[in-house]
């Protein structure tokens, strides 16, 4: 393993050796003061906490400089929206894009930050005024990537309102969990959900508005229709003062011993923590055009769809696709048809455009590529280089953080490593008690949150005062991955430490697929782990336990009914692509299933 990580190394510096002369995407600058300023010497054409504009020195330097300088009081559309807003009316920036919007059929939304100010104060207005929604009020969003997304996230955060967005995959009851358990006033959706809103909806007592994105001549009552609402609403609202302590956001992120947890971020947590991922992961400038290809309900969207790009004052870019199945020539068309310079994408995505013969397209515009949600091979590293002639870099992060962890253009890439952790984030590897291990010693990998918590760090989990006291150990928050840091500080994945399964950038908790399988009759009991796959990373696999009716039927009708029975319970990426039908589950002396011995066999079985 070793000596084939060594040939990836050198094969990949040959690569770089062939185009360091014009692929240069950094200049050096002076060091500056991250207090979102550059000591005093603010530009006056950018907000005050928006990203620098300065090059990226070296590592050593911007970790020494490094400071976010969070005030009492913080709002991401004062500060950021309505400042660019401002900026656009000074300058000659009247056509700069803040986003810019595609769907299949080639139709086009391009907006301003002018246009969001405006469009998103409507939507403030709406449910401050139609809804009565106040500061603290919980709405959960349930959209595909449409371009009211963005102004429902805004409106939000102007109204100091509490999101919680949620993938259009979701089933009856994941809706039902997240309405119940956020306490939610109102929710938005569209036709994807519509239908399952409506038979949970009865069990959430909070629920008082339903509001329907969708033709009006299509609204039912007590649905309110979307744009019908919107109408008539004055194009400016006075953003409600939010502390930088106050929570803005809770994402549900999946774990191993129940249903999904409502992670806690604020005002400043992701919308300032952000530019940590902004500067270092994306390097996002001014003039980029950046490409997330993430879903609407997971947190990566709101890391590089939103709150990052619209940090630097770049423009995010978004094409809404019907298709169920990842296509792979759109993508790469849009590279050749649009002024996409940064692409974030996951590596199971990666893994099938490099299928493709890549040598004769003509990107664009693009220069900086990144992945992140799972890990990344080495040899996809490689291939992307040799093809594309840029650099590809992994970064790692959380539902509970910002960037952790991450390659960048001004340090050595270890193939096959993280890379180190940005500036202001201090990451460990430690032991069980929160004591700091050798280098190349296996461990907890861990953020050091006391003296100086860092910025992007989640508050807590919701309602979980338990849950949260135990993933923070000592002065270490423990990420609940296993990892190693060599002696030059980069950093090795090995693994989960609990049994969630990350699939395709999909985080999969055992729990929820075994609640879902054991409705069947036929299941008695089940066990979930991940079983490795060379497109996805990991897949779901189900071990069965049947009940004794059902020990002789076909099994392979069975498997397919038992995937189709869970993807009608669950949302359906998290089905198992793998049953295996087994006579008793391996338990401890309590009788608990060991996940992590037939993850095991799993994995030793699949790899030989």
């Amino acid at each position: 393993m070793l000596n084939h990580t060594n040939n990836i190394q050198q094969a990949y510096y040959s690569i770089c050796s062939s185009y360091s002369s014009s692929h240069s995407f950094f200049l050096s600058y002076l060091p500056f003061r991250y207090y979102m300023t550059i000591n005093n010497d603010r530009d006056h054409n950018r907000p005050d906490h928006a990203v620098p504009e300065s090059g990226l020195t070296d590592y050593e330097t911007e970790r020494k400089n490094f400071n976010i300088h969070v005030e009492k009081f913080y709002n991401f559309c004062t500060d950021i929206i309505d400042k660019w807003a401002a900026t656009e009316k000074r300058s000659s920036e009247i056509e700069k894009l803040a986003f810019w919007w595609k769907d299949d059929n080639k139709k086009e939304i391009k907006w301003t930050f002018g246009d969001l100010q405006r469009q998103s104060n409507q939507v403030a207005n709406m449910l401050s005024n139609k809804c009565g929604l106040k500061k603290g009020d919980r709405l959960i969003v349930i959209l595909p990537r449409v371009p009211e997304w963005w102004l429902i996230n805004l409106a939000a955060i102007r109204a100091g309102l509490i999101l919680s967005p949620g993938t259009t995959q979701l089933r009856a009851g994941d809706i039902q969990h997240r309405l119940q358990l956020s306490g939610a006033k109102c929710i938005i959706a569209d036709n994807s959900t519509r239908d399952l809103i409506d038979q949970v909806a009865g069990k959430c007592p909070d629920l008082l508005y339903k509001i329907y994105l969708g033709p009006k001549s299509d609204t039912r009552l007590p649905w309110l229709n979307f744009d019908e609402l919107l109408s008539q609403e004055p194009e400016t609202f006075q953003n409600v003062k939010t502390y930088s302590s106050d929570p803005m956001i809770w994402f549900f992120t999946s774990g191993t011993t129940g249903k999904p947890k409502m992670t806690e971020h604020t005002y400043a947590s992701y919308g300032l923590g952000s530019s940590v991922t902004a500067r270092y992961f994306l390097t996002a400038q001014r003039s980029d055009v950046i490409w997330n290809i993430s879903d609407t309900g997971w947190a990566k969207s709101a890391w590089s769809s939103l709150f990052a790009p619209w940090l630097a004052g770049a423009c995010v870019f978004v094409h809404h696709t019907s298709n169920i199945k990842f296509q792979v020539e759109p993508v790469l068309q849009n590279l050749e048809d649009y002024e996409i310079s940064v692409l974030c994408v996951p590596a199971t995505v990666l893994r099938l455009i490099v299928q493709h013969d890549l040598t004769s397209r003509k990107f664009k515009a693009l220069r900086h590529c990144v992945s992140a949600g799972e890990p990344v091979n080495p040899d996809l590293i490689v291939k992307w280089k040799k093809d594309t002639k840029l650099d590809l870099y992994e970064g790692f992060g959380q539902t509970e953080t910002t960037l952790l962890c991450s390659n960048y253009p001004f340090i050595e890439q270890k193939i096959g490593s993280m890379g180190k952790p940005p500036p202001g984030i201090d990451l460990q590897i430690v032991d069980n008690e929160g004591n700091i291990l050798p280098h190349d010693t296996e461990g907890n990998l861990a953020v050091r949150y006391r003296p100086q918590r860092p910025v992007g760090l989640f508050s807590k989990y919701v309602s979980e005062p338990n849950v949260t006291a135990s993933v923070f150990c000592g002065d270490f928050y423990l990420t609940g991955d296993r990892a190693m840091m060599d002696k030059d500080g980069y950093f090795w994945f090995i693994g989960r430490s609990d049994d969630v399964i990350i699939t395709s950038g999909y985080r999969i908790g055992p729990f929820e697929v075994e609640s879902a399988l054991i409705q069947h009759p036929a299941v008695l009991e089940s066990a979930v782990v991940s079983s490795p796959d060379p497109v996805r990373g990991e897949i779901v696999k189900a071990f069965v336990k049947l009940v004794s009716d059902y020990q002789n039927t076909d099994y392979t009708n069975l498997i397919k009914e038992l995937q189709e029975h869970t993807k009608m319970i669950t949302a359906p990426y998290k089905y198992p692509r793998k049953i295996e039908f087994v006579d008793e589950l391996p338990k401890t002396v309590s009788g608990k299933i060991r996940r992590v011995e037939l993850r095991n066999k799993e994995w030793h079985k699949v790899n030989n």
